[in-house]
Order: C-alpha cells, then sequence, then structure tokens
C-alpha cells in the first residue's frame, strides 16, 4: 500500500466512517485494518493497523495515525505517524491487563497552517491514540461521546492549545476513570 492508497482510504473512512464489522486482523494478504477515527469540527485523525513491507517476510504491524483539515468542504492531509503495534493488536484487554482504563500508547502533532508568511502564529492539530479497557463502552471528550470500536483502540484529536481530559465510561455513562492527554511533567525525585 503507497502513500496514495492511504489518503484514499482516510478520505473514504472520513466519508463514509468506519466498517460495522471489525476485522479479525491482518490475514489473507491484507495490509491494513481501519481502527478508528475522530473529527471536532474542522479537524480529523483516522488511525488503522497496518503491515509494511514485503507480506512474505515476518515483520510486525504497526499502527498509523493521519490528520486531516477540512478547507472548502474538502478533507486536506497534514501528516502522519505511526508506531509499533503492541502483541495481539486487535485483543481487548481488561483494565488490569492495561494497568488502568486508559492507555496513552502514541501521540502526534502537525500544523494546519504551514503556508503562513511569518514563524510565529502556527496552529496545530493534536492526536492521542489510546487502548481502552475491555469495562469501557465510550469516551467523553468535552461535549463529544466517542463510541469504543469492539478492539479497544481509540483516537482523539483537538486544536486547542491545551490538551482535553478523556473519561472513560461504563456502558451505564459511569465515570471508570480519566486521564488528561496534556503532556506529562516529571517531578522531581
Amino acid at each position: 500500500m503507497n502513500d496514495h492508497d492511504v489518503h484514499a482510504e482516510c478520505l473514504r473512512l472520513l466519508r463514509d466512517g468506519l466498517p460495522e464489522t471489525a476485522h479479525a486482523g491482518l490475514d489473507d494478504g491484507q495490509e491494513f485494518v481501519p481502527l478508528c477515527l475522530d473529527v471536532d469540527g474542522d479537524i480529523a485523525v483516522v488511525t488503522f493497523l497496518r503491515r509494511q513491507g514485503d507480506l512474505t517476510r515476518s515483520v510486525p504491524p504497526f499502527i498509523e495515525g493521519w490528520t486531516f483539515h477540512r478547507r472548502d468542504g474538502e478533507w486536506l492531509e497534514l501528516g502522519g505517524a505511526g508506531g509499533a503495534a503492541p502483541d495481539q493488536p486487535l485483543a481487548r484487554r481488561s483494565a488490569a491487563e492495561l494497568g488502568g482504563h486508559l492507555l496513552r500508547y502514541g501521540t502526534g502533532k502537525t500544523v494546519r497552517n504551514a503556508n503562513r508568511l511569518l514563524p510565529w502564529g502556527a496552529k496545530w492539530v493534536s492526536q492521542a491514540r489510546l487502548w481502552v479497557a475491555s469495562e469501557v463502552a465510550a469516551l467523553r471528550v468535552g461535549s463529544r461521546l466517542l463510541k469504543v470500536p469492539a478492539h479497544g483502540h481509540a483516537v482523539v484529536v483537538w486544536g486547542a492549545r491545551r490538551a482535553p481530559v478523556v473519561e472513560a465510561l461504563s456502558e451505564d455513562g459511569t465515570v471508570l476513570g480519566t486521564l488528561d492527554l496534556g503532556p506529562a511533567i516529571a517531578t522531581p525525585a
């Protein structure tokens, strides 16, 4: 799968949404599995599990996230980044296995106004990729409610300077845990 194919698939997912059925994995020569997407106004992020390189070799898969900005009714790709996928990436884990209800395993940031004339005034689109425990049915990010897919991967996009706080909700709406997506601040020992 080349970058043109990735771009086309991301645009299709932004237009049509995620497929209703969950994939079992990267089987039968399949090069990628859509995982999740998040849209907040005129910004969005799409993530997927992807196999890189020669399909006959045993190369571990990775998870990519691509950010977009909607301008004049069209989604424009801003950039993307990825990282190694965990073992059995589509197997849902409990909070005890994850060490909590929400585990952040990837972040990214792309500039959305790169065509500005002066170096200051950059506007950013940020993303965080999360692994969500099996006890969690949905995530609340501000006023948005994001359903957690069966595999437990979720992604959050934001354009504000301050990162949002994500709440993990049970099936009945009880808050099971929270995660501030801002940078972790090291405390002196």
